[in-house]
């Protein structure tokens, strides 16, 4: 059975009088342990279906299931406790603290999960080591490139060990080199530690670094090919 399943989605918006159909009809399945990307022009409705698998916001109609559980039937509490403990987000502005060391960024989403201060401490150590930060774990974001706060927002999304990893154009302002730097670092965490990983880019390059590629245009999948 898929670790993803989406059925049927459709999310309407209304600006003014006209209704915007930002995915018109979507289905989509996600087996454990796959990387892919979801492609497409501005527009095309891809941020929109991974912020609905992410619990960020609900379909205007259709169904999605994580697992067993259907996450569009969940209530707000059980939304946030779903975000928290099965989805990392990786976001393209990064999206990290900038008074905070990137230690302290990490080790911030262990709070609300109510994971004791030592047990945070060593867990971000350890993530920031696996994204090659082990020597950066002081630096405050300012002292940090593009690249390397990058890579502890990718971090900070394995704090709680989620299910699945989200990442939302997460080379979108990175040059080139530094974004494929990125793009490995994501693969390495499929590779070796199994996680299943979605990458939303409108950026065809991407397609070189993942194993599927879905394609929108007009909120739509027009092609689900294997990438490799």
């Amino acid at each position: 059975m898929p670790l993803i399943r989406a059925e049927d989605l459709h999310r309407n918006y209304q600006m003014g009088h006209t209704t915007v159909h930002a995915l018109d009809g979507v289905n989509l399945a996600v087996h454990e342990g796959e990387f892919l990307t979801i492609l497409g022009p501005s527009g095309s409705g891809k941020s929109t279906l991974l912020h609905l698998v992410g619990g960020l916001d609900r379909p205007t109609s259709g169904r999605i299931w994580v697992g067993d559980r259907e996450v569009t039937a969940l209530d707000e509490n059980e939304l946030a406790a779903y975000r928290r403990q099965e989805v990392g987000f990786v976001f393209q502005s990064f999206n990290l603290v900038s008074t905070m060391t990137a230690l302290q960024n990490v080790a911030f989403p262990m709070f609300f999960a109510r994971v004791p201060p030592a047990k945070r401490q060593e867990r971000a150590r350890h993530l920031l080591k696996l994204v090659d930060l082990g020597d950066r774990i002081d630096h405050q974001p300012t002292e940090l490139s593009g690249g390397e706060q990058q890579r502890v927002a990718i971090a900070r999304s394995l704090a709680n060990d989620p299910t699945i990893i989200l990442a939302d154009e997460p080379t979108g302002n990175l040059d080139s080199h530094t974004g494929a730097e990125v793009m490995r670092v994501l693969g390495r965490l499929n590779q070796e530690q199994g996680r299943t990983i979605v990458v939303v880019s409108h950026d065809p390059t991407v397609m070189a670094f993942v194993k599927r590629s879905i394609h929108l245009l007009d909120g739509q999948v027009v092609d689900d090919s294997l990438s490799r």
